[in-house]
C-alpha cells in the first residue's frame, strides 16, 4: 500500500479520536472544585499556570527585583575603567545574579513561609497563595519606586494620582518600579564614573605637556586605574554601596 494513503488514514483517525480524548473525565483541564477556602483550580490548570510563569521568569526576574540596577551599574563600572570585555558578560550576570539573591531574600523568605508552604499544606487556594505572595514583593519594589515616576506610570495608565499603595495595580507598579532602578542605576553610575575620569584627565594633561601626542592616554591610565580600583577594594566597595541602596547594611 502505498505511504502517503496510510498517513492520511493514521491522520483522519487521529481526528476522529481526538475529540473524544479531550470529552473525556480524566482529561478535563479547565475545571473548579469547592474546598474550605472555596473554589479552586484542577491540577492540570495549576500545572498549566506553572509552566506558562517558568517560561516568564528571565524576564520577572529582570522588571521585579533588583537585578536591573545591579547590572547596569556593573556595565557602566566596566565602562568607566576602559574595560571592554572584562570581565565578561556572562561574569557579570552571574555576580548580578547572586547579589539579587542574597538582596532579595529577606522577600523570598516572607514569601515562602506565609504563602507556599500554606499552598503546600493546602490550608489555602492558590489564588489566595498567590495574593498572599504578592505583598511582600509590592512592598519592597514601592519602597524603591520613586513618586515622579509612579506618577507617571499612573498618568500614562488614566489612573488617578491620589490612589494609596495597596489600590496601585500591579501592572502600572512594574513600570513605575523598572524607570526607578534606571534612574537610581544611572546616578550611581555616574559617581562611579567620576574618580575614573579625573584619572584620565590627569594622566592626560601630564602627556601632552611631555609632548606626546600621539600616545593613548586610555593605554597609559588603565593601569592606574586598577591599580587605584583593587587597593580601594572596589567590588566589595561596590556590593556594599548597591546592598545599602536597597536599605541593607553592608
Amino acid at each position: 500500500m502505498n505511504k502517503s494513503v496510510i498517513l492520511k488514514a493514521s491522520l483522519v483517525l487521529l481526528l476522529l479520536l481526538v475529540p473524544g480524548w479531550l470529552n473525556a473525565e480524566e482529561l478535563t483541564l479547565f475545571s473548579l472544585k469547592d474546598t474550605a477556602q472555596g473554589q479552586d483550580y484542577s491540577v492540570k490548570l495549576q500545572i498549566l499556570l506553572l509552566m506558562t510563569v517558568l517560561s516568564l521568569i528571565p524576564a520577572l526576574l529582570m522588571v521585579l527585583t533588583s537585578f536591573t540596577r545591579i547590572i547596569i551599574v556593573l556595565a557602566i563600572l566596566r565602562q568607566a575603567m576602559g574595560l571592554q570585555q572584562s570581565p565578561p558578560n556572562k561574569i557579570l550576570i552571574g555576580i548580578s545574579l547572586m547579589l539579587t539573591m542574597l538582596i532579595m531574600r529577606p522577600v523570598w523568605q516572607d514569601m515562602y513561609q506565609n504563602a507556599y508552604k500554606p499552598f503546600q499544606a493546602e490550608t489555602i487556594g492558590l489564588e489566595e497563595a498567590l495574593l498572599t505572595a504578592e505583598k511582600p514583593l509590592r512592598a519592597f519594589m514601592l519602597r524603591q519606586t520613586r513618586e515622579s515616576e509612579l506618577r507617571q506610570v499612573l498618568l500614562i495608565a488614566n489612573e488617578p494620582t491620589t490612589l494609596t499603595a495597596e489600590e496601585i495595580p500591579f501592572e502600572v507598579l512594574m513600570p513605575a518600579f523598572v524607570l526607578s532602578e534606571l534612574t537610581t542605576a544611572f546616578q550611581i553610575g555616574f559617581m562611579l564614573f567620576i574618580p575614573f575620569l579625573i584619572i584620565d584627565l590627569v594622566v592626560s594633561s601630564v602627556l601632552m605637556s611631555m609632548g606626546m601626542m600621539m600616545l593613548s592616554p586610555l593605554i597609559i591610565s588603565l593601569p592606574f586605574k586598577l591599580m587605584v580600583f583593587v587597593l580601594a577594594d572596589g567590588w566589595s566597595m561596590i556590593a556594599g554601596t548597591l546592598a545599602a541602596t536597597f536599605g541593607m547594611s553592608p
